[in-house]
């Protein structure tokens, strides 16, 4: 497969990495067989970048990735976590104790002396406004706690601020068909500047593999249940904020657009792709097949002009007004 670069740290991602976040928490039940068996068939498939976080199953997902790593040593992987959402979200805990404790930890689940790439989740966005903070950040590369340090962020306007400060390697971002506000301001700043662009939830939470109807129903421990009104965080990382109802609407529409040899979400993946400015997308998988799929559509041709134009025209009548004063 494919690699780009993280130009400020010189770090190479397979175009289609993997989302673990499903592995640990908040997707319904997946069990270490399944988690390993998803993380294999990425690595048989070409996947060179496993993205995580403390949070996701309060660690289980770091450890779910050391466990396989541990038994692969021929396999080169870029493994990015991030940090900062097990604790009260206010900029007053974003301190370098804090980042140091956090990181001790994340190293301990992941079995390593230093984190690849080390992401602020989310923070509270005065956070991305604040010296200390980054110079906490630039403390942990020079203790070789860390090799490189990003952020991922809930808004365009947070990204911006992230791409200034000079040591920012990556920025992590929702992006997709149904949330192309990114691709005005955000990607460009990302080119020129030289900091990689990682586009999480690649497919709105599902939507976008056409598979879901107005009478689904998600398990209760899944975010697509007890998140679908931002009742436990941010509401764009579920279906990427856009109504249910009208999202199963439109990905019906999308699905539609997908030519011949795609599926919708490999549609989704390969617009993605081609995006100027896009390091990586990191679709999750449930199943080995579902992570070979995923990775396959870095091998599909380029989309045509004619079904881009088509994507952004569903963007804009079914699903711009509702995203974009948002995000």
């Amino acid at each position: 497969m494919d690699e780009r670069t993280f130009d400020r740290s010189g770090q190479h991602a397979s175009v289609v990495g993997l989302g673990t976040w499903q592995l640990g928490a908040d997707w319904g039940d997946v069990d270490d067989k399944e988690a390993l068996a998803v993380l294999e068939a990425a690595a048989e498939a070409g996947v060179t970048f496993f993205d995580t976080a403390d949070v996701y199953g309060d660690g289980r997902s770091e450890q779910t990735i050391a466990a396989f790593l541990s038994g692969r040593p021929d396999l080169h992987v870029l493994v990015a976590t991030k940090m900062g959402r097990r604790v009260d979200q206010i900029p007053e805990n974003y301190v370098l104790d804090n980042f140091r404790a956090w990181n001790d930890r994340s190293r301990r689940n992941l079995g390593v002396d230093r984190i690849d790439l080390v992401q602020l989740h989310c923070p509270p966005t005065p956070v991305y406004s604040t010296d200390e903070v980054f110079d906490a950040l630039d403390t942990l590369v020079e203790e070789e706690r860390v090799a490189a340090y990003g952020v991922s962020v809930e808004t365009c306007a947070e990204a911006l601020t992230a791409i200034a400060r000079p040591n920012v390697a990556s920025v992590q971002i929702i992006l997709n068909p149904f949330r192309m506000k990114p691709l005005r301001e955000v990607l460009p700043a990302a080119r020129e500047a030289g900091v990689g662009v990682i586009a999480r939830v690649p497919l709105a939470s599902g939507l976008l593999s056409g598979k879901y109807t107005r009478d689904t129903v998600f398990p209760q421990n899944d975010h697509r249940t007890y998140n679908r009104h931002g009742e436990s965080f941010d509401v764009g990382e579920t279906f990427s904020g856009v109504d249910y109802a009208t999202g199963v609407e439109a990905a019906a529409d999308f699905a539609a657009l997908a030519p011949e040899g795609y599926t919708p979400a490999q549609l989704a993946l390969r617009w993605i792709i081609d995006q100027p400015g896009v390091t990586t997308v990191i679709p999750g998988a449930r199943s080995p097949e579902q992570a070979r799929a995923n990775a396959a559509a870095a091998r599909l041709p380029e989309l045509s002009g004619e079904t881009r134009a088509a994507i952004r025209d569903l963007y804009d009548r079914r699903i711009k007004d509702q995203v974009e004063s948002r995000w």
